[in-house]
This record gives structure tokens, sequence and C-alpha cells, in this order.
């Protein structure tokens, strides 16, 4: 399932790889973009990469996310068990590189 919204102005477009995303973790992207933009007001577009693989026993999905910003992109991923704790993982990661900045 793919889909691209527009965000305060921020360009999101979600990938996920074989599931479909649920409303609960669409809600949960559009709070941590919300989040992010308290510590980075110029944040163009967000790339999301939902993904689960079946094949594995223990982390078997896993969660990345690219801002778009000037200069470098911060990008972090995480892989887990659980979509919502793995957002919270990735955005923890996004912004100890936004407050570097």
């Amino acid at each position: 399932m793919n889909y691209t919204e527009n965000f305060e102005g921020i360009k999101l477009d979600v990938q996920a790889v074989d599931i479909k995303v649920d409303e609960e973790i669409q809600q949960k992207i559009r709070e941590l973009l919300a989040r992010m933009l308290k510590f980075y007001a110029k944040i163009s577009h967000a790339d999301i990469y939902l993904e689960e693989k079946s094949g594995k026993s223990t982390n078997q999905r896993s969660v990345s996310i690219r801002l778009g910003i000037s200069g470098n992109d911060p990008f972090a991923s995480d892989s887990g068990d659980n979509f919502l704790a793995l957002l919270a993982s990735v955005e923890k990661k996004l912004l100890r590189q936004l407050e570097k900045r």
C-alpha cells in the first residue's frame, strides 16, 4: 500500500511493502511529523518506508524515514516487532539529528 498526502505543507510519501497501513499508524505518522516541525520548521517532504518480512522469526517489521530539508537529509531506521514502537524509536533518532543542526 502506497499513499501520498500533504500534511501541514509537508509532502508525505508512505510506502508499505505487503501490508495495509491502518488509520492508527497513519495518525502516529502525522503526530511524529507535527513534533518534528516544532524542532525544524522547514521540512519539505518525508519519505516513510514500512516493511513486514514474514519469513523472519524476530524483527519482522522495519521502519525507515527520510526528512527532506536543506543540506543533508536526516535518515533513521529501525526494526522490531511493533510498528508503533518502531515509529517512536525512529522519531528519537531523527530528533537527535535535527538537534545537531
